[in-house]
Order: structure tokens, then C-alpha cells, then sequence
């Protein structure tokens, strides 16, 4: 029904390609308006989404600065680099977005897709959780992916498309993905269920069900080059206090932002690991298992060793 200039403008009635491509919107989906048109339901709230806004970035890491330096931050970091990201209608469901210059073009051609996972989440979120979620990246594959479920079983299209309000994180969204939603606490046996009892509110799901090592990440914002190394670490959650979970390196050092003239001055603000929900779940772990994993042994727990060379004093926190 829609011609190409309905979407990308230009002069339809041009002689040659020139004159047909005068205006030419490349990107007509940067405009949400463009979709709204069609899409009024999807569209109405997008522009508040975290995929959008990327305000996860800038909150996460903002704790760290003095105003001064939020305001250079917003200027010379996260406009120019962070919120290159952001992920237009079309990123998802037309042409794969573009990661450090690399894309897969075309998802179908010029048809619209509604999902296609491998293409799109797996472009922007492979790194980390995408080949974590499938295996790639070590152990095994998360139990979800196994039994044929991929990313939008659990995080819905309401969730991607936003619900109006500006949130400052992933952790903040009300309809994000939770275990006891589809798992609530009923177990199938005296021992889980006396198990769970004991350790709600005091271990995240992910403390005991994370299968394997996952990826951590260093360097990676310096400009020179990232490292990375695979570690399951658990220890208190700098989010919810008297709460023991999964932690993941964050790679930003005190020198991340010199070349900016931004001095971190708050840069103990804030720890160095952060609670993360790794996608690789399993019902039965060694901590399910044994408790001497953790009681005795004391196995994977946070320790000043796995502390980066002259990092935050708030990791100490972290540590049992």
C-alpha cells in the first residue's frame, strides 16, 4: 500500500536517481513519527523507552561524577558515544543496527519482520548475554533456550516499546522479566521448598542458578583495547541490601574519561562489580546441590584478589 517516498521522502516524479533521491530520508524510523503514522499503539510510548533513550548508560555510570563533570559527561560522552546505540523502530524490525561500524544489513529483504532474534538482539546484546543464553560462550546453554524459547517469551513487545515513563534503568521497569512469574515459590519436594523458605530475600535466583562462568569485561571504555575473562563471582548486591547475587565487572577505571577533562571525582561512589542476572540458567548447580558450596567453602564468593588495581573503595561493600 505504501510506496518508498511514503517512508524515505525524496521526488518520486525525478528523471534520474539524483533528482528521485533529492531529500532522501535514510533512516525515516529516527523519526518515530514516521512509523506512528501506521504503528500509533507501538509508537505512542517508544520515545520513553530505555532502547531509545539509552538512560541506562548515563544513570549507571553518573553516580560517579561531580555536576561539572555530568555536564561535560552529556556533551562529549553520551551524545557522541552512548546514545549511538539507540535503537530506532527499524533497528529491529527492517535492517540489523549498526555495532562499531559492523551491520547484517537487510533482515528480509525490504520486508518488515516482526522479530528475528539472531538478527537483531543478538547483534547488540552477543557479546555478553546472547552468547551466554545459547552456550557460545562456554558451559551450557541456558535451560529456556534449550526447550526453544528465545528473547521476546520473556521480554515482551510492551516491554521493548516502553509504557510512557522515563525510567533511569532496566532494574526500574515495571513489566521487565522476573523468574517467580512463571516459577513462583512452589517447589516440588520438603527439601526445595524448605531450601527456598530459608534463602528468600537473602539469595537472588541467579546466585544458586547461574550454570557457569560468565563474561566479564575489562578495559573496554579506556579506548585501548578491551580484555575480557570468564568468572561466576557472587557477593552483596549493591542494589538491595542483605541480598547475596551474581556480580559482573564493570569496565570503567578512574582514567576512563580523562580524554574528556572528566576527573570522576565521585569515582568511589560506586563499586566495580555490579549485580547482574547472567543468562544462563539451570535448575541444578553445584549450590543446589551442597551446601557446603557456600557455607563452608565458601566457593565463589567476591575477595579483594578479583578487586581491579586501584579501583572503587565501595567494593569493599561487596564483599561477605
Amino acid at each position: 500500500m505504501l510506496s518508498c517516498s511514503d517512508c524515505h521522502g525524496g521526488n518520486p516524479g525525478g528523471k534520474d536517481k539524483a533528482e528521485s533521491h533529492t531529500g532522501l530520508v535514510k533512516r525515516p524510523s529516527d523519526d518515530i513519527s514516521t512509523c506512528a503514522g501506521c504503528h500509533p499503539d507501538e509508537a505512542e510510548y517508544y520515545a520513553t523507552s530505555l532502547h531509545y533513550t539509552t538512560a541506562g548508560f548515563r544513570n549507571g555510570v553518573m553516580g560517579r561524577f561531580s555536576e561539572q563533570d555530568l555536564t561535560k559527561f552529556d556533551e562529549l560522552v553520551f551524545e557522541q558515544s552512548c546514545r549511538s546505540c539507540h535503537a530506532a523502530c527499524g533497528d529491529c524490525h527492517v535492517k540489523t543496527p549498526i555495532v562499531s561500524g559492523v551491520n547484517l544489513g537487510l533482515i528480509s529483504g525490504h520486508e518488515f519482520v516482526r522479530k528475528d532474534e539472531t538478527k537483531t538482539c543478538a547483534l547488540c546484546h552477543g557479546g555478553r548475554v546472547y552468547s551466554e543464553f545459547t552456550g557460545e560462550y562456554g558451559g551450557t546453554p541456558d535451560v529456556h533456550y534449550q526447550k526453544g524459547m528465545l528473547c521476546a517469551d520473556c521480554h515482551t513487545a510492551e516491554e521493548m516499546h516502553g509504557d510512557g515513563t522515563l525510567y533511569e534503568g532496566r532494574r526500574d521497569v515495571s513489566m521487565r522479566p522476573q523468574c517467580v512469574n512463571c516459577h513462583p515459590m512452589e517447589a516440588s519436594s520438603a527439601n526445595s521448598k524448605e531450601a527456598h523458605e530459608t534463602h528468600a530475600g537473602i539469595l537472588s535466583c541467579s546466585a544458586c542458578h547461574t550454570s557457569a562462568e560468565y563474561r566479564n569485561c575489562q578495559n573496554c571504555h579506556v579506548g585501548e583495547g578491551s580484555t575480557s575473562f570468564p568468572a561466576l563471582v557472587l557477593g552483596n548486591n549493591p542494589r538491595v541490601e542483605g541480598q547475596v547475587t551474581t556480580l559482573r565487572l564493570v569496565p570503567t577505571v578512574r582514567s576512563t574519561f580523562e580524554k574528556a577533562g572528566i576527573k570522576q571525582e565521585n569515582f568511589d561512589s560506586l563499586p566495580n562489580w555490579w549485580d547482574t542476572v547472567p543468562h544462563m540458567t539451570k535448575k541444578r548447580t553445584d549450590r543446589t546441590k551442597d551446601c557446603a558450596v557456600c557455607h563452608s567453602d565458601g566457593k565463589y564468593f567476591i575477595t579483594k584478589d578479583l578487586f581491579p588495581e586501584d579501583g572503587s573503595k565501595a567494593n569493599e561493600g561487596l564483599l561477605r
